[in-house]
């Protein structure tokens, strides 16, 4: 992932914003592609695809260039490509995005990916929630919260348990897809952003399997973005997933 030093007073000490936790030993000035390149290189390993069209930082229209032919450009990458849309999932945080391929690129929009970051706040968490069963009717097929969304504690047991954003969305017919493992310091003092429903249950790393565990088995996610691949492959390999 990107990192930056926000306290920097130099170009130099912006540059150095890797969390300290990680590791530059990967970081060997690797070149950029365009993304017509990576299609193919990904095309090329006959694996899958899951482009995330990103949130503009100008105002759009930006010089008569709008939001909708920005997503119908994105799309239209992957039909030049020859690329069936099965392989897929277009990803975006932006509703009106996934209502524009849902409506404009039925075959893309039906396994587009709503990046939910309405969950980040207490009231953000409840409306996201109540609004899911509009969002099915409105053709949606898959949320994509942050998966500290997707948990919460019992309050008699204190267990894990999956969370009342988890229930709605499954009892309104939607696969749920969330992000980002690994992408936290050292759980032995709760966690952080990712852990922080559940931070009284989270005392050392190997909880993450603990709720690795909840989010497959009784939430039922179906994919997991993660910043480093051994601990989901680890415990995919398993259970057999």
């Amino acid at each position: 992932m990107d990192g930056f030093n926000p306290n920097a007073t130099t170009v130099e000490e912006y540059l150095d914003g890797t969390p300290y936790f990680r590791t530059d030993l990967y970081s060997t000035c690797g070149t950029v592609m365009t993304h017509n390149e990576c299609i193919a290189l990904v095309d090329g390993w006959d694996l899958k695809f899951s482009p995330e069209l990103k949130t503009p930082e100008v105002e759009m229209p930006f010089e008569g260039y709008t939001q909708e032919q920005y997503a119908q450009d994105m799309i239209d990458a992957y039909k030049a490509a020859g690329i069936d849309p099965s392989r897929v999932w277009a990803q975006s945080f932006l509703p009106d995005d996934i209502f524009y391929w849902i409506d404009n690129e039925p075959e893309f929009g039906v396994q587009a990916v709503y990046l939910d970051e309405r969950v980040d706040t207490v009231e953000g968490y409840a409306n996201a929630t109540a609004s899911l069963p509009d969002l099915a009717a409105r053709g949606v097929k898959i949320m994509a919260p942050a998966f500290f969304a997707l948990t919460k504690l019992d309050n008699d047991t204190g267990a894990i348990v999956p969370s009342e954003y988890a229930v709605a969305a499954k009892e309104a017919g939607l696969e749920i897809v969330t992000w980002s493992f690994e992408r936290s310091g050292w759980l032995n003092e709760g966690g952080d952003y990712y852990y922080q429903y559940v931070s009284d249950a989270i005392d050392n790393d190997g909880d993450m399997y603990t709720v690795l565990d909840v989010l497959v088995q009784q939430v039922g996610i179906t994919h997991f973005f993660s910043d480093w691949p051994a601990t989901v492959t680890y415990y995919s390999s398993c259970f057999g997933l």
